[in-house]
């Protein structure tokens, strides 16, 4: 034992001779430590002041004149924009919002056929530019989609001699999105503050049409939650594509929707996550849903509370708003009767009659069939009218009936025994899909 720690001193005599600062700092770690469990390390090492120090010196050969010149040229850098055309562009108004201050480009585009064709006069085109720092452009594109599944890309470069263009022709990617979001005033104006499109707002109305009616039936705190397709062009969104999943909160209630199509189904539809189909009988309103008729569904003139006192459903919109039949039947009658003005009587199954009085014009003629959602004619103001509107009624043996309940109590169709596995498979996918979306808002709330 003694022999040991005669070992162990003199390794460390031996160690503090050579590298006195590094045992230094170890003794004084261990008595600031206190002892104990306490403990420091220090590195018993070489210290770096000790080092041998080389110095080594070799020849280099200077750049040439131009070549020191574009080294030291590090500031240069070309800038990237997107914006979308409108029908009162000029090259010089659309380069405004771009950032581009070149009158060279702007007179090749204001003379060039091709660009004159695509850019001007036309509202909605996708456009990106490359611009150098000084702002002048670089290369321009221009998309948009003449037919489904393609698009088109006008494209302008700078070259040597000037400015060229040419059109190509591309196929449209599919991608998915996920948006929320909460009424405050109308669907339309909640589908702007999450970047959604009309298109797809649009068909969040029709799919719960069965369901909700759009023109009467929102309330303010409502919420949505939807996934769509979207159709890009070189990573650029160009058009909405389906709706994919959806949910919307109406005072409180939940419904949800996915599109499925059965295996060797020749189309698809809308069902209930719990696989029944959102088809119905009957439409819940008589008025395809849009952004003219969307704004007079939350503030409701005074004097059409009067109308509302009738045995039918007003629905105030502008004249020659499109009117459709809310379900499959016969016309019974179609011309002016009455107070009714122009009006159509459509028979449906069951002892079932609906009413759309007060048309601007008339589409269809007595003894026609007609499928549900189509046009049978357009809001007016005829007859005793005190303004453009749309008198529905739903008759059932001649009793007037709440047309919102009868769309709801209509039968709806399950997905096939044959085809549950595959769809409550899908069905599981969105259902985590739709809770991200609905996260969305929520996260950016916060």
């Amino acid at each position: 034992m003694l022999r040991g720690l005669i070992d162990i001193g003199n390794a460390v005599l031996s160690s503090l001779q050579r590298h006195p600062r590094r045992v230094t700092a170890a003794i004084a770690a261990a008595l600031v430590s206190g002892g104990g469990a306490a403990f420091a390390v220090a590195s018993l090492g070489p210290d770096a002041a000790d080092l041998p120090v080389h110095q080594i010196f070799e020849a280099v050969d200077t750049l040439p004149v131009d070549a020191q010149a574009l080294a030291l040229d590090t500031h240069s850098f070309n800038l990237f924009r997107s914006e979308t055309t409108r029908s009162s562009d000029t090259p010089e108004s659309l380069f405004q919002r771009l950032g581009i201050a070149d009158a060279p480009a702007a007179a090749f585009l204001r003379r060039d056929a091709q660009a004159r064709q695509v850019l001007w006069g036309r509202a909605g085109r996708n456009i990106s530019v490359e611009a150098g720092d000084d702002h002048s452009l670089v290369r321009l594109s221009a998309r948009w989609s003449p037919s489904e599944g393609v698009f088109n890309r006008l494209v302008v470069e700078k070259t040597a001699t000037g400015f060229v263009s040419r059109v190509e022709a591309d196929t449209l990617s599919k991608n998915t999105r996920m948006a929320s979001g909460t009424i405050y005033s109308s669907l339309f104006a909640a589908a702007d503050d999450a970047r959604i499109p009309d298109a797809v707002a649009t068909q969040l109305a029709e799919i719960f049409s069965g369901d909700i009616d759009f023109h009467r039936s929102l309330r303010k705190g409502d919420r949505f939650a939807v996934v769509y397709e979207t159709l890009e062009a070189d990573g650029e969104p160009l058009r909405s594509g389906r709706v994919l999943s959806a949910e919307f909160v109406n005072n409180g209630k939940t419904y949800q929707a996915m599109w499925f199509q059965e295996p060797g189904a020749s189309k698809g539809a809308y069902y209930t996550l719990d696989g029944q189909s959102l088809r119905r009988a009957y439409l819940a309103s008589p008025m395809e849903f849009s952004r003219v008729t969307s704004g007079f569904k939350m503030r409701f003139h005074p004097i059409l509370q009067k109308w509302r006192a009738h045995n039918g459903v007003d629905y105030a919109a502008p004249t020659g708003t499109p009117v459709r039949t809310v379900g499959d039947g016969i016309v019974e009658f179609a011309g002016v009767q009455n107070g009714f003005g122009n009006v159509v009587f459509i028979k449906h199954r069951g002892n079932h009659t609906t009413v759309y009085a007060h048309l601007s014009r008339i589409n269809v003629k007595r003894g026609e069939r007609v499928e549900q959602g189509q046009n049978i004619g357009a809001v007016g103001s005829t007859g005793w009218a005190t303004g453009p509107h749309l008198h529905f009624e739903f008759r059932v043996n001649g009793q007037f009936q709440d047309p919102m309940t009868i769309a709801r109590q209509s039968e709806a169709v399950p997905v096939s025994p044959q085809a549950r596995a595959q769809f409550d498979r899908q069905a599981s996918a969105f259902r985590i899909e739709l809770s991200a979306a609905g996260s969305l808002q929520q996260a950016s709330a916060q």
